[in-house]
Parts: C-alpha cells; structure tokens; sequence
C-alpha cells in the first residue's frame, strides 16, 4: 500500500514558494510561513496568486511531487510534474480495454455500481437519521428507484450509452432529493438541482469545489500505480481532461464530497456570508469559507474505514488509492473484476 502522504494546499495570495535544502519554505509578504520537507508531500495545489521558483519546480519533479495550479476559484489551470514511471505493459493493456466496447461497458457498469449504491447509501443513511420528520418518506422513495436503477444495470447486454443513460437517471433522482438531506434552516442552501460552470448558489459552488479537491487526489493515485489518467471507461477521451480520474470520482462522489458538504452546511461550518455572488450570477468561495473547506477535507482524509473487498482498516485518504491499485490488477488479469468501493 502506498505511504499516505500529504497534499499541501496554498491558497493565501501572495505566496511565494521556494526550495529550501530538502524542503519546500512557504513566504508571504517576505514572512516565513512554512517550511514542509518535501518526502512528506505527495502533491501541491496552488490556487490564485500563487508563485514557485524554478529550483522548487526541478526539485518537486525529482521527488515526484506534482504541483497543480488553480484559479482563487478551483477551476484547474495547470499541471507541472516530472517524468512518468508508468508501466508501458500495463499502460498498453489499460489502451485496449478502452478501445474494447466489451471492456469500457463492463468498467462503465462496475463504476456506475459504484456509484449508485453509495448515492442509495447516503439517502438511506439520512432517512433513518431524519427519523419520521417528513422527508424520510422523500428519501426512502428516491432510494427505491435508485435501487431499480442497479437492478437494470445488471443486464448483460446493456451497451455503453444505455450504462450512461441509467447513470443520468439516476444523477436526476438523488439530487432531486439532495434538498431533503439540507437541515440547515438557511435559505441559501436551498438546493434547486445541480449547477456548474459557474455555480449559481452556495451548495453548489460548496460541491464543485470539493469535486475539484477529490479528482486532484485521484489523479495523483492513478499515476502512482502506473495507469493513464486521461485515458478512461465511462468518460471518454477529450484533450485535456483526466478521463480515467472522473471514472473512479464516481465511486467517491457521494460518499466523501457530498457527505462532506452535506456536514459543513448541516453543522454550520460554512455560512451564506462566506460565498459572494459576482454581477453575472456566479457564486464564489470567500478565502476563509475555502480554508475551513480544505481544513475539513485534509481532517476527514484521516478518519479511518474499513475497506469492504480489502477488509483492511485504512485513512479515507487511501481509499483511492486502493482502488487504482485493484483496478490495475483487474486490468493485469489478475482479478476477474474490479470491486468497487461501495461505504457500507
């Protein structure tokens, strides 16, 4: 299993970032802030204004520490890292899997299994916590369908779109219900369906942010056992977008970024006056609102759960890991499928 390493994230403006003997040396208006050794990172995330020096971009390419650089908002800009060790036999099995429709529908299924039964998870998870206050009945009829949903996506002779077509259905049905899981009384976390690019209210803006933070993590996961990235199952190839990453995101996107967020604003961690709306109707995350969110995010990343095919204790923040980890071994043959993470 791969050493849990940390993600440093840098979001005040202004920093500048350096090499300082086997260390990365954190400055802010001249201050030192920091000093982190660099074999304790696995990756550094920049967001805004945000400057590295060239002897900090050689040094992290050596150790294999990834930088990636993001706008104040978490919109991915760009990526710098040093070569790839990626095993070229591995790498051309994971080619023709993809061009395979046999292969892509089969790990399309798998994923979107995944998916669903974590999604059912946490609208079953939520009705019994709710207890007899109105919304269980919601939740428990939206987990029903749901239910039928996996049910249908266990034909074998369903064909990719028709997996992609269950998959829409059922993104329709859980966030049709996501409302009913807010207990917050704050009207601004109304929930009125999914939005991006930009988001248009705070529980959204809340979610592709966490999205953002859980794909950077699996990307670097996936390049550490030697598989591509870019080159996915269910999301298919597009310059620039990390296909087989947002493949495994589906498995995690309930369980981790939305349970999450459905914390944050149920508990009060985040407020409506810490996200601003621009003239064009774009809601933004405020500096301290994204500090507490990344703060959440490194903590929850610590608790530990046991993996359900592993049945091994390990830190949330492993846990994709071991999915890269199993579905090389499927793509190697030495599985007979890959077992997706489903929390329990």
């Amino acid at each position: 299993m791969k050493k849990h390493l940390n993600t440093l994230f840098v979001t005040t403006q202004g920093s500048y970032l350096s090499k300082e003997g086997e260390c990365v040396q954190v400055r802010v208006d001249g201050v030192n802030k920091a000093l982190i050794p660099i074999h304790t990172l696995g990756g550094i995330v920049c967001f805004g204004n945000v400057l590295c020096s060239p002897f900090l971009l050689g040094h992290c390419a050596e150790h294999g520490v990834a930088l990636s650089f993001l706008t104040e908002n978490g919109r991915f800009l760009a990526r710098v890292q040093g070569p790839v060790s990626g095993n070229v036999l591995l790498r051309r099995e994971q080619y023709r899997w993809a061009d395979d429709p046999v292969c892509s529908t089969a790990m399309a299924r798998y994923l979107i299994t995944g998916k669903l039964a974590n999604a059912r998870n946490v609208l079953l998870r939520a009705a019994r916590d709710h207890g007899n206050d109105g919304r269980d009945d919601l939740l428990r009829a939206a987990a029903l369908r749901l239910a039928d949903c996996l049910r249908r996506l266990e034909r074998p002779t369903l064909s990719l779109d028709e997996v992609r077509g269950i998959e829409g259905e059922a993104g329709a049905i859980y966030f049709g219900a996501f409302n009913a899981l807010i207990t917050s009384d704050d009207q601004a976390f109304r929930f009125n369906g999914r939005n991006r690019r930009p988001p248009l209210d705070p529980t959204n803006c809340l979610l592709s942010f966490l999205y953002t933070l859980l794909l950077h993590d699996i990307r670097a996961a996936i390049e550490c056992v030697g598989l591509d990235p870019a080159v996915g199952f269910l999301h298919r190839d597009r310059p620039g977008r990390p296909g087989l990453a947002l493949d495994i995101l589906e498995e995690f996107r309930a369980v981790m970024a939305d349970r999450l967020a459905l914390s944050l604003i149920n508990l009060g961690q985040v407020k409506a006056k810490g996200f601003d709306t621009t003239e064009s109707g774009a809601v933004l995350m405020a500096d301290d609102t994204r500090k507490e969110v990344i703060l959440a995010y490194q903590k929850r990343k610590q608790e530990e759960v046991e993996h359900p095919f592993l049945q091994e204790k390990m830190p949330i923040g492993l846990l994709w890991h071991a999915q890269a980890l199993l579905l090389a071994r499927y793509i190697r043959g030495d599985l007979d499928g890959y077992p997706p993470y489903i929390r329990r």
